[in-house]
């Protein structure tokens, strides 16, 4: 399936943070206002979670408003999740902060044992997007204590509290651009802290004046936060400015191929005297037809998604030739659309039916796109693998 989340643009951080303070305000409505009470506010959102989650599981590709729809329930189950933990069970604000932490941190490592990668530029398959709403329903949750912890009971207050968030947020966005963070790394840590930040927009909004708030009530910011992101969604949707394009290209299939179908997946930017061999025996073996997968020369920084594909589809013009002289037949190809070396290879073989793969690997180092330990994870792909080590 295409990417179900929409690339990181000024946009997704807007609609972010609208939600995260819908999550804080609508959670206290229905609380409050509509005397339904925290448990069967719970379950209620809960259930609508619940509802919108199947749907966007079931979509095969990002529907801005079934996402966001999503995203926004989320934050309102999160926010609950820690309120009934504090006011129903007496847990302290100290304490759910420490939890969620460790439970956020378990998570991330039990998603990157699994897939090797926490980009959300990849959320292509179901697993890694059952990790990516567990991920972003802790976020909430965590966010939530903390903002509460920050807020209320180290008494900094409410748009002293939005200043702190918004200027670590600003950090974080300082340390990537300016100290090489890492990509992924920065968005989760915005990501986290966009919630304690909306949170205290939303309750110096909506709380009372005597209580460091501005009065405007739950209703009202509720009401004015949703109709700004439900304008902001009408937009993408009709934009589709966030959407993550892959590259088109041309999957072989059995109708086009005699034979078995090979993977070839080049180190260089150029067919090697070794892969042109590599592809040669296999030619030479029985018939067989080959596509291959080169990276992206615009790839200059980790995660992130080159838009422009002209160089990398000049170095496939160059690569092709000599290796379709050694297969004795024309060879489909198309440049890498992830970062991720892995990530491409396993969009690749679920997107037409291979049966091998021939991967040329560095010689002695370590390049950003193939990773040291990648033969060995493609291996357990259960796929016939031969390895080739690239010359000049």
């Amino acid at each position: 399936m295409l990417n179900k989340v929409p690339e990181v643009t000024l946009y997704f951080w807007i609609i972010k943070i609208l939600c995260t303070t819908v999550g804080e305000t609508a959670a206290d409505f229905l609380n409050e206002n509509l005397n339904l009470g925290l448990t069967r506010t719970t379950f209620i959102t809960a259930g609508f979670l619940a509802v919108a989650l199947v749907f966007q599981f079931r979509i095969r590709r990002y529907v801005p408003g079934i996402y966001w729809l999503a995203v926004v329930l989320i934050s309102v189950v999160g926010t609950l999740i820690t309120d009934n933990l504090t006011d129903n069970f007496g847990v302290s604000l100290v304490t759910t902060t420490v939890v969620f932490s460790v439970v956020l941190a378990a998570t991330f490592a039990a998603w990157y044992a699994s897939e090797k990668t926490l980009s959300i530029h990849t959320i292509v398959t179901t697993k890694r997007e059952a990790f990516y709403w567990l991920t972003v329903l802790f976020t909430f949750a965590l966010g939530t204590a903390a903002g509460d912890l920050t807020a209320e009971r180290l008494a900094v207050g409410y748009w002293k509290s939005a200043l702190l968030f918004g200027a670590l947020i600003g950090v974080v966005y300082f340390l990537h651009l300016k100290l090489g963070l890492n990509a992924i790394l920065a968005f989760w840590i915005a990501y986290i802290l966009t919630r304690p930040l909306g949170a205290s927009v939303g309750d110096f909004l909506s709380q009372p004046r005597p209580d460091g708030g501005l009065g405007l009530g739950t209703t009202v910011t509720s009401a004015i936060f949703l109709l700004t992101i439900l304008a902001v969604v009408v937009y993408l949707t009709v934009t589709k400015v966030d959407l993550i394009e892959g590259e088109t290209r041309a999957i072989p299939s059995r109708t086009s191929v005699t034979g078995a179908l090979v993977l070839v997946v080049a180190n260089k930017m150029a067919a090697t005297p070794a892969l042109v061999e590599a592809v040669r025996e296999r030619a030479a073996s029985g018939p067989v037809g080959f596509f291959m997968l080169v990276p992206n020369p615009g790839h200059l920084a980790f995660d992130r998604i080159s838009q422009d594909v002209h160089e990398g589809e000049e170095v496939l013009a160059l690569a092709l030739p000599p290796l379709e002289e050694a297969a004795g037949a024309e060879i489909g190809g198309r440049v890498a659309s992830s970062p991720n070396a892995y990530d491409d290879i396993v969009a690749e073989l679920s997107s037409g039916d291979y049966d091998e793969i021939i991967l040329e690997t560095p010689p002695s180092h370590v390049s950003h796109w193939l990773h040291i330990d990648l033969p060995q994870r493609v291996a357990q792909l259960g796929y016939p693998l031969v390895t080739v080590a690239a010359t000049h």
